[in-house]
């Protein structure tokens, strides 16, 4: 919990980017590590070092907790894209092999998460809610 809510924490901080927005991606990094200096520097030392720590270790997936961490926050937007009937899937030049590239870090975590997740991307293509891709 501690990893997704400091991922968050700075994610909102630094504003959040729309996955499937490549141009608004292209200085997310810069724009985040900025936001972490900014608010963990609010912080006594002792914390700062251990909450910053721990946002690395989200945002690099260094361990199994991380990466499942990463598996989560990749896969509640997926979930409610379906329940959307595709959601951000219908964003403009996105088709579902996009989908599936930006999705597949689930697949770090868990292959059986990975596998319940590129099944609802598949139907979801199939039912025309995202656009077609060549796989």
């Amino acid at each position: 919990m501690q990893l997704v809510l400091l991922h968050d924490l700075v994610e909102i901080y630094a504003g959040d980017t729309p996955l499937y927005d490549s141009a608004a991606g292209a200085d997310q990094h810069e724009r985040e590590v900025a936001a972490a200096i900014d608010i963990f520097g609010l912080l006594p030392v002792d914390q700062a070092q251990r909450l910053q720590a721990l946002w690395e270790e989200f945002e690099e997936r260094r361990t199994p907790e991380a990466r499942f961490a990463k598996a989560m926050d990749r896969l509640q937007p997926l979930l409610l894209n379906w329940m959307a009937h595709g959601g951000t899937w219908r964003t403009p030049g996105v088709t579902a092999d996009d989908v599936r590239a930006r999705k597949a870090v689930i697949g770090e975590a868990s292959s059986s998460l990975w596998a319940a997740g590129r099944r609802l991307i598949d139907e979801g293509e199939a039912r025309g809610w995202s656009r077609r891709g060549t796989s």
